[in-house]
């Protein structure tokens, strides 16, 4: 329906000008022989295929314009072109489009149809003979593939010329990190006092007293009890395992999951995961320790077309069985299909897991009833903000759940920056 409608060269406007133009030249100008009616309706066909035509030519003539520019920059290149953005930002994209001020009458437009959520800002350049494009993607994404709709009308806005072209190209939009600035390390999420094990590293408090031997530091003798009775006994620190020796973090796809995506490239950018972290995403099948691969995960989280599987059973499989590992994983805070996945996660592999929740921001009103939406009308941006953000209740019910799974958790707001605990207390 949307291609018919694309391929139709006359508009809502022009198709009306056009029946009426003929019901008028049929009924009064023969019928009636009124020579004003007769006049005004042929005035009106003559404008309207005027304009069909003109628009048609506009349009297959620059559609063979960009078909041959776009070609002969594929040739001189010797690699597809790289566009990396970031989300809520205005961007070049280096696409440019002649004005052709030879052909009057007519105007151009184009727009990013494939990945969506992006908004086209197409300007004049500064010797005013090519249009520049400029994007503000809305949602971050990952693909190789750019498919722009070109649209010719007319002045009038009888007549249009649509059709769309594909580009061979990879655009990378990373997630507006919003307010977020630091966050605590994600790594010590679990670690408070530990558990006593005689193979871990000796990392806890000095609880161990034995008597000295040749080798022991002469800082770990107890001198008070040697000056009582003269017995040189050492104290050491217990063997206890704090936090696991790797972190491995995950992002889980869901809808409304920008925040998640949001939170989890500030804790890769920001050293966050520590020192040894293995990050895993879904839509990929791929690990990354690197901080840019990890932001390619990142961005190429977002299922354009379609949903992305969940992948946290298989990252686990090929990467949770090395040990001890504390596994972080990065979700939206709504109630997604995310949580019976994940409790089947957690029943399954023996890894140590914490959760970070992260929202738009926080309210404490409910969502409307059906008869305040009735009697209230709201903007669209309200609408989307009661989208985005999570209701206290909402979120206390889910801490709940989660709590009862997981070792540890950890809400964010992007839209203040603050996080909280599992008892939302600030931290």
């Amino acid at each position: 329906m949307v291609l018919l409608r694309e391929r139709f060269p006359l508009s809502t406007q022009g198709l009306a000008v056009l029946l009426i133009a003929i019901v008028a030249l049929q009924r009064y100008g023969y019928g009636s022989m009124d020579l004003v009616v007769f006049a005004l309706a042929v005035c009106a066909l003559a404008i309207v295929c005027f304009s069909s035509v003109i628009v048609l030519l506009g349009g297959l003539i620059l559609r063979h314009q960009i078909r041959h520019t776009l070609e002969m920059e594929a040739l001189l290149r010797r690699h597809t072109p790289r566009i990396k953005v970031e989300a809520g930002y205005p961007n070049e994209t280096g696409f440019s489009l002649s004005t052709m001020p030879w052909l009057p009458l007519i105007g151009v437009t184009w727009e990013i149809v494939h990945p969506d959520a992006i908004e086209n800002r197409n300007r004049l350049s500064e010797d005013e003979q090519h249009w520049e494009e400029e994007i503000v993607p809305r949602k971050r994404c990952r693909t190789r593939q750019i498919t722009r709709r070109f649209t010719v009308r007319d002045v009038l806005g009888f007549s249009r010329f649509t059709w769309r072209f594909t580009q061979e190209g990879e655009l990378l939009a990373l997630p507006q990190a919003g307010n977020i600035r630091a966050l605590p390390l994600l790594r010590s999420l679990t670690a408070e006092d530990g558990i006593p094990d005689p193979g871990g590293n000796p990392e806890g408090d000095r609880m161990e007293i034995r008597p000295y031997v040749p080798g022991d530091s002469v800082r770990n003798i107890m001198w008070k009890v040697y000056a009582r009775n003269r017995l040189l006994n050492v104290r050491l620190p217990e063997r206890s395992v704090f936090h696991s020796s790797r972190t491995l973090a995950y992002l889980v796809s869901s809808p409304n999951d920008e925040a998640a995506a949001a939170v989890a490239r500030v804790a890769v950018e920001s050293g966050a995961l520590g020192d040894d972290w293995l990050f895993g995403a879904d839509g990929s099948d791929i690990a990354s320790t690197q901080v840019e691969e990890a932001l390619e995960l990142i961005a190429g989280s977002r299922a354009i077309d379609g949903v992305l599987p969940y992948g946290l059973d298989a990252f686990l499989q090929r990467h949770g069985n090395q040990g001890s590992t504390h596994c972080i994983v990065f979700v939206g805070a709504q109630m997604a299909p995310w949580l019976p996945q994940l409790r089947a996660s957690i029943a399954r592999f023996r890894v140590r897991f914490s959760v970070v929740l992260a929202t738009d921001g926080l309210t404490a009103d409910p969502t409307p009833r059906t008869w305040q939406r009735l009697l209230f009308r709201s903007s669209s941006s309200t609408e989307k903000n009661r989208e985005e953000n999570t209701s206290i209740a909402d979120m206390s019910r889910l801490l709940t759940q989660v709590g009862q799974l997981v070792e540890s958790t950890l809400v964010v707001d992007r839209d203040t920056g603050q996080s909280f605990d599992k008892r939302m207390n600030r931290i």
